[in-house]
């Protein structure tokens, strides 16, 4: 996936070299230096989001004064209105939520579609990972085929859905499913899809290095 960074016009990028490869990541230390305020008593999850106004600072949807802003977040004893303008590097959704959003993004298309528009440019714009956690129902209990056998059974009651999904995992960029019997959802984030952090081709073709973060959509994740 390419990563659309900001101007960073602060130049708080540096670089890291590591087993044969360079990496460019956003610096708070080097945030300070410019000038930029002074971040050494933030939290540690302060500290993530503020590298994300760093990554992502284009003097339009994110400011110097945003980035200011995290410096008199602690001078104002841990309160400040402004508002800014994150972006997760990833999306979780389990299924209730999950299936409309796909819907909502095929209907898109659709109307693009009929406007004269290129329907493939209808896309989430962050890396979306659905899985599907609420719907298998329990029939059979008991016996070593009751797993297997109320997974079989799911596909049979709500096999429109799946082809309906596996559409989408092939028509959507940065979309992928999680079938069902796979575990909950919470527990298929922290064990097969986060990572602490993440390296991507920014649209200079230079790889950049971020934290992981996360909009889940689910009440254990969000």
């Amino acid at each position: 996936m390419t990563v659309t960074v900001g101007h960073d016009l602060s130049h708080t990028r540096q670089t890291l070299t590591a087993g044969g490869r360079t990496v460019g990541y956003y610096s708070i230390p080097a945030a300070q230096a410019a000038g930029l305020g002074d971040f050494a008593r933030l939290p540690a999850s302060l500290k993530v989001v503020l590298e994300n106004m760093l990554r992502f600072e284009d003097g339009k949807t994110v400011t110097v004064d945003d980035i200011k802003a995290f410096s008199d977040w602690g001078k104002q004893g841990g309160r400040n209105p402004r508002e800014i303008a994150y972006r997760p590097a990833r999306v979780l959704m389990q299924d209730f939520t999950g299936v409309p959003a796909v819907v909502d993004l095929a209907a898109m298309r659709d109307g693009i579609k009929g406007l004269g528009g290129d329907a493939q440019q209808i896309n989430p714009l962050a890396p979306v990972d659905l899985v599907i956690d609420h719907s298998v129902m329990i029939d059979e209990f008991g016996h070593p085929r009751a797993f297997q056998l109320n997974v079989d059974r799911e596909y049979e009651r709500n096999m429109e859905r799946y082809v309906f999904l596996k559409w989408g995992q092939k028509a959507f960029n940065n979309f992928r499913v999680v079938p069902p019997g796979t575990g909950i959802c919470h527990q298929v984030n922290l064990e097969y899809l986060a990572q602490t952090v993440w390296t991507d081709t920014d649209q200079h073709g230079q790889m950049v290095a971020y934290p992981d973060t996360l909009v889940g959509t689910d009440s254990h994740t969000t």
